[in-house]
Formats: C-alpha cells, structure tokens, sequence
C-alpha cells in the first residue's frame, strides 16, 4: 500500500508557525460580521517569516501585521483550491456564528421577559409588574434563558397556591412543587424569587433574616396554624346541621359577627346555602361589617371581612360559598394597598368588584378632596382608568367614607331577598326564629 504525500502548497498552509493566523482568522470569521481585515496578535521571527512566505512579501510584516482577507483568499487558493473558510474549518474546526448567537439569546431573553409580563399571575395582580421588572432587572439565572425560565414558571405556581393552607413550609412546597420539601427553604434561590415578590405585592420591605423571612412567608398563609387564621361573617345562615353552620347561624340569629378559624371552614360538616343565588358581600374593613350589625341586626345580609390581606381562613371561606353557589361582591379602600388587595381577592376567588371602578372613586373623592395619600398605586385589572384617577386625584378614600353606600346596597338586598323569601331571604324557611 502506498500513501499519497501532501502536496507542497497543503504542506506550506499547515506550517505551525501559521497556527496562530488561522486561529484568528477563524476567530474573526465566527463573529458572523462582515471581515475584510484581520488584526494578529505579536508574532515572533519564524511566524513573520511564514506569514511572509505565504502572500509572497519581499521583507518581513510589522511583528503586529494586519492581513487584508482578499489576499489571503488569493494565497489561500493558489496554494490549495480551498477557500479560506474551508481552510480554517480543517484545520481549527466547524466555524461558529456569534453575531447570530448573540441575535438567538437576545430574541430568547426578550421573549422570556414578555412572557413573564404577560403571565397570568402577573396580569391578575399588577402589583407583580413590579416583580417582572426586578427580575428582569437581574438578568438570567445561571447565564440560561431556559433556565431562568423554569425557576420563574416555579415562583409562579408558588404564588398562584397562595395563600398557603396553614401548612408548614416543607408541607407546602411538597405539595406544590411535586414533592421537593426544601424547594423553598431559606437560601434557596426560589425561597429568594418568591420572597421578593410578596414583599412587593405586601408593599414591604426585603427581610433580611430568617425571623422577618418566617412573618412574610406566615402573612401569605405559610407556616400558619388553623386557629390563628381567621374570617369575620355576619348574617349568613347556612341550612344543615355542621358545625360551620350552626356557628354562622347562631351568631347571625344573635345580630353578632362569627369569628371562623381555618380549622373551622376546613371541616364545615354539613353545609348549604339557599338554592337560589346567594349574594355574599365582602370588604376589606371590619368597622364595615361593625356598622351594618348595628343597623341591621339579626336581619343584617351575609357579609364577610377581610381584615386587610385576606388570610388563609379569608379565602378558602371564599371558596367554599362560591362553591356552594355564592355569589360574591367586594369591596374594599381606595388606595394603593387596597387596589392590590382587591386584585388579590379577585385572582383568588370568584369575587366580583363592588362600588369599586373609577367613577366610584370620583364620586366619593369629591366628598374628600384633602384626604391622604393613597400610597404606591398598581393596575386594577377590573378597571383600567381607576389607577389613572387615583393618580389623577393623588387621595386615599378609606372604606368607611364610602359606608353609607354600601349599606344602602345592603338594604336593597335585604329587601328583594325578603321579599322572595316571605319576609326574610336570610333565614331557612324552617329556621329559628328571632327572639
């Protein structure tokens, strides 16, 4: 067997004083921009004396020479019929592009960042806009669009299951994210992500450690126990015979709130409500609810509060009267942290809003142009142009100014309701009666 010997123009290219040309040439050419020049680093005498050998030079180059690209073709292809492309691929490897691969991580980060924005997480509750912004403002984790990706889609089903049920931490994260306990125990980096964007939507600062790392995680229901968890009801009577409605029952035969626990609205028992539609209305402030059990006693319409952020006992109750056919109505302040509770009770219930769009806001603005500042003010989902007046106005109108209205609805509801209901809609028609 005989073997064939390079021919003298391949065993000229191939010098290895020349490796340092070819390495910046496919450089150059793996930035995907237009090249027409190359630039080398400082070469020794041998390297300048190949490089001159090879564009035929009378003298040596400058020791940092430039090379134009069209003469190097010319030698390129004298020497071997190749094209310096196909040259440098030889012998340094398969060219790259990285203009094109900085394009395809530009178009990755901005498609990330879209989604993000218009997640729909996000877009039920404005306030996390600010949360988008500040991760974006981090830039990618680990360097990986898809990565940074999978780390946000998990913050996100984090925050879509609050608030929590009352579980501990590991409990919660088990059940949320597929069984991973420590998912989100202090440090981890989706601890982090999720931290922050409750301290955002809160309106809060950053907890710096662990104590003020434990409140943040107990104010969205996390690390919480069943019985510090509350909801304020009034004027709702359930038929059946559990324990849950026999407390409301009571309590609304009585003219009085129920103050329910997680633990209760977790185990009602036997639990109904009229079969016709329900309307349970919901504020934000308990001297609401106050107010409308003065004026109404023991005829006063299903009201529940909220006390401020809804807790864990807040929404499942929610839950459960929209489950059994209620219809919910909330209410709450026009500020900036009632705009964020409202939304939040909005994307986790199936509440609607009441008295709250931006006409309503004119209306009772009027009565209290000097009222205080409303705060931070985010997006009502519900009505666009309510943030924009808020803006506008630059007032807070605290629920209670508003109270006259909302029990004048109430009133109305107690009305038709009776008059359904032969006298009174907000008894079982075999109820007991009022002492």
């Amino acid at each position: 067997m005989t073997t064939t010997e390079p021919p003298s123009g391949d065993a000229t290219l191939r010098r290895p004083e020349l490796h340092p040309l070819w390495q910046t040439v496919h450089g150059r050419l793996s930035s995907g921009r237009p090249v027409t020049r190359v630039r080398l680093e400082p070469l020794d005498d041998p390297q300048r004396e190949a490089l001159a050998d090879l564009l035929g030079l009378d003298r040596l180059p400058d020791p940092r020479p430039t090379v134009a690209l069209a003469r190097l073709e010319e030698a390129v292809t004298e020497l071997s019929g190749r094209t310096v492309r196909e040259l440098v691929t030889e012998l340094i490897g398969p060219l790259g592009d990285k203009a094109g691969e900085r394009r395809r991580q530009d178009g990755e980060r901005a498609e990330l960042w879209t989604w993000l924005a218009r997640h729909d997480t996000v877009r039920a509750q404005p306030a996390l806009a600010d949360w988008a912004a500040s991760c974006r403002a981090a830039g990618l984790v680990g360097g990986s669009a898809d990565h940074t990706r999978t780390q946000l889609t998990e913050a996100l089903r984090v925050l879509a299951e609050l608030p929590g049920q009352a579980e501990p931490l590991p409990v919660f994260a088990a059940r949320v994210l597929n069984g991973h306990t420590h998912a989100l125990d202090d440090g981890t980096p989706l601890s982090a992500l999720v931290l922050r964007a409750l301290a955002i939507l809160y309106d809060t600062t950053l907890p710096q450690s662990a104590a003020e790392r434990r409140v943040l995680w107990s104010w969205a229901g996390v690390a919480d126990d069943e019985l510090s968890a509350t909801v304020l009801v009034g004027g709702l009577r359930p038929a059946g015979d559990g324990l849950l409605a026999r407390l409301t029952g009571t309590c609304a035969e009585a003219g009085q709130a129920a103050s329910l626990t997680l633990a209760h609205v977790r185990n009602p028992g036997e639990f109904t409500l009229p079969t016709a539609p329900l309307t349970v209305h919901v504020v934000e402030n308990p001297s609401i609810l106050a107010l409308a059990l003065r004026r109404f006693g023991p005829d006063c319409p299903p009201l529940v509060c909220t006390s401020g952020w809804p807790n864990s006992a807040a929404i499942q109750f929610l839950r459960l009267l929209a489950d059994h056919g209620a219809v919910l109505r909330y209410h709450g302040d026009f500020d900036g942290e009632g705009i964020r509770i409202a939304a939040y009770v909005l994307d986790k219930t199936a509440a609607h809003p009441w008295r709250m769009t931006a006409a309503d806001y004119r209306e009772a603005v009027t009565r209290t142009p000097h009222g205080p500042q409303p705060g931070r003010i985010t997006e009502a989902p519900w009505d666009p142009e309510l943030a924009e007046v808020m803006e506008e106005h630059g007032t807070a109108v605290a629920e209670e100014l508003v109270a006259d209205g909302l029990l004048g609805d109430l009133a109305e509801s107690a009305a038709g309701r009776g008059a359904d209901c032969g006298g009174n809609g907000l008894r079982p028609a075999n109820g007991p009666s009022r002492s």
